[in-house]
């Protein structure tokens, strides 16, 4: 038994009994209590943007800390709140016109679907399923793991959730039966929204589609009337080599979901966005048609200026120039580690690589994967696979240098345990 009393999150504590220590972080690198300097190969789950610790979003935090702590986000406002989602509405598809605060990825797309059914039924419209894509992945609250893939993940909570209709993923060569799935379903007159991961499924295996096909399935989405929720929790802020994955492909969704990368992951916070027709569907003197959702802590003011920072280091800094130089960093390596042995289905997507270490798919919970996060750890990269998928999603502050020890890892693992 581990003498700690935390249960970390995603951990199996009889394997892994131990956790190692960090005491800070600055740019791409960690440091631990030990003294080692650990490479954070996939930004801390996908949250650290500029790098840890920036100093922009540091000082904005310590100056609104001094303010303005919290304050109730209902009756009550503050300027960090509105800044922010002025300049947020200012990069975003300009259908979407309201910004509803929340505290994780998980939690906005709880936002999202509550949204949508709530938009129909008070329009009076029987309108409540909701279809989403296989092998995709939402969150872990009860309805964002009814939306995601079953499995391990889920399968101890099955009497909680809730049906969902499903799309086969569309893989190479396989897109049309996708298209075709949607357009029957779409038709169906219960059906409420689309809820996707625009151009890839993060936690379902980093596995990407073409911006093509997004707009098809767009396309569908609008004929029917369904609305389309992209979850760019993961995907936005950058990471598939655009601001937003919808942005590869033109598309505007009904609604967004953004996470992560928001606060350039130095504090929780999420939105939720949608369009005006949403919005004004719960308008109304009827205090019945309210929108019933909220946190303790939303639109936090230290979080919201923390966003802000990060927003500004968007709009003064070549952060664009950074995405496109580790995108083509990437895109390279899947060429040079072709022949590696061991490595299957080699692919990138804008900052995004990834690999299969070994060809037999044996899912999340396949017996490779805590030596494959040993390995990495004794090597002091964090690079944590997802089932027998090792992929590198690193901070925008990375150098080519960083990146390549990562790729010699990559290729060490593969003819280690390929």
């Amino acid at each position: 038994m581990t003498s700690s009393p935390i249960w970390h999150p995603f951990t199996q504590h009889a394997i892994f009994p131990q956790m190692r220590r960090i005491a800070s972080g600055a740019g791409g690198w960690l440091t631990a209590t030990d003294g080692a300097r650990i490479f954070d190969a996939i930004s801390s789950w996908w949250v650290v943007t500029h790098g840890h610790c920036h100093p922009r979003i540091v000082e904005a935090i310590r100056a609104q800390a001094g303010v303005l702590d919290q304050v109730i986000f209902a009756g009550y406002s503050h300027e960090p709140a509105e800044r922010f989602a002025a300049a947020l509405l200012a990069r975003v598809p300009d259908n979407l016109t309201r910004v509803f605060f929340s505290d994780s990825g998980s939690t906005s797309v709880e936002v999202a679907l509550k949204m949508a059914l709530g938009h129909f039924h008070h329009r009076g419209e029987s309108r409540h399923r909701v279809i989403v894509m296989q092998h995709g992945y939402h969150g872990d609250t009860v309805g964002t793991m009814s939306a995601g893939e079953g499995g391990a993940f889920t399968q101890p909570y099955e009497p909680l959730l809730y049906a969902v209709d499903r799309l086969p993923f569309p893989a190479p060569g396989a897109e049309q039966a996708t298209l075709d799935r949607l357009e029957v379903l779409a038709a169906q007159p219960d059906a409420a929204a689309l809820l996707i991961e625009p151009l890839a499924l993060g936690a379902g295996g980093m596995r990407f589609y073409t911006p093509a096909i997004l707009a098809e399935m767009a396309a569908i989405c609008a004929r029917h009337g369904v609305l389309l929720i992209a979850d760019e929790v993961m995907t936005g802020w950058g990471r598939t080599g655009r601001f937003l994955a919808c942005d590869h492909a033109e598309v505007r969704p009904d609604i967004l979901c953004l996470s992560k990368g928001i606060t350039g992951g130095h504090l929780p916070l999420a939105v939720t966005l949608c369009n005006e027709e949403i919005f004004r569907a719960h308008w109304s003197t009827d205090r019945r048609r309210t929108f019933f959702h909220s946190s303790s802590y939303t639109a936090n003011p230290i979080a919201c200026a923390a966003a802000e920072a990060n927003l500004a280091i968007w709009a003064d800094e070549p952060v664009q120039q950074r995405i496109d130089a580790i995108t083509a960093i990437q895109a390279a390596a899947v060429g040079a580690l072709a022949g590696a042995r061991g490595l299957c289905n080699l692919r990138s997507l804008g900052t995004i690589l990834a690999a299969e270490i070994g060809s037999t798919d044996a899912g999340y919970t396949a017996d490779i994967t805590p030596d494959l996060m040993n390995f990495f750890q004794s090597r002091d990269l964090l690079i944590r696979p997802i089932g027998q998928t090792v992929y590198l999603l690193p901070p925008y502050c990375s150098t080519a240098a960083e990146l390549r020890r990562c790729h010699e890892a990559l290729a060490e693992a593969g003819d280690a345990f390929g």
